[in-house]
Parts: structure tokens; sequence; C-alpha cells
């Protein structure tokens, strides 16, 4: 079992940045595609962004392009989601995700992991 806890979460107003991490442990022995989701209140859970195993290649949302920045450390079994020029659109609960072995990266039944979540709210 792998556990991935999200941090870095809060309250910004439009325009803003954060920097959201997710921590993984339990059976972390080599590395995983890792990755991050986020849902809005009454939608449904949408693909944000996702690094491979190596952090050599990114995919990221059309919505997000441009303005997020997905990275990792995997000495630390760590992603990062840079988050800038924040929307009020952009209000959700992150998830992290791991462990997709398809490659169908935008798919949330693609990953084996998730975390609990970590709230993003931005203000106009």
């Amino acid at each position: 079992q792998v556990q991935l806890v999200e941090s870095g979460g809060g309250l910004v107003q439009a325009g803003g940045s954060l920097r959201l991490s997710c921590a993984a442990s339990g059976r972390t022995s080599g590395s995983s595609t890792m990755g991050w989701f986020r849902q809005a209140p009454g939608k449904e859970r949408e693909f944000v962004a996702v690094t491979t195993r190596s952090g050599s290649n990114t995919y990221y949302a059309d919505s997000v392009k441009g303005r997020f920045t997905i990275s990792r450390d995997n000495a630390k079994n760590t992603v990062y989601l840079q988050m800038s020029s924040l929307k009020p659109e952009g209000t959700a609960v992150y998830y992290c995700v791991s462990h997709c072995y398809s490659g169908n990266y935008y798919y949330t039944g693609c990953y084996h992991y998730w975390g609990q979540g970590t709230q993003v709210t931005v203000s106009s």
C-alpha cells in the first residue's frame, strides 16, 4: 500500500500563488507516475497535472497550462504543484494521485492511490 498526504492548501486571493506538496509513504520502492486532480463544489473530479516516473514528461489540463507547474523529488518521494495566477474557478479540493500504469493519465480510474485532498480557496 501507498499513502499520499497533501499539504499546502489554503485561502488565496485571485492572482496569487500557492504550492501544494504530496508526500508518499509505504510501498514506494521505485518511483511511479504522480499527479493531481481537483474537485470543485458540485462538479466532477478533473485532471490537473501529472508527471511520469523520472519527471521528464509532464502533462497539464488546458485550463492550467502556463500557470501551474508540476515537479517531483524522487529522493523525498514528493510531488509538488506550483500554482500561479490563481482564479476563483480554481477553488476546489486538490487530490494527489499515484500509480497509473496504463498511461491514460486524464482518467480518474487509472490511479491506484489517492490522497485525502487539500482545500484550495481562491477569493475574487
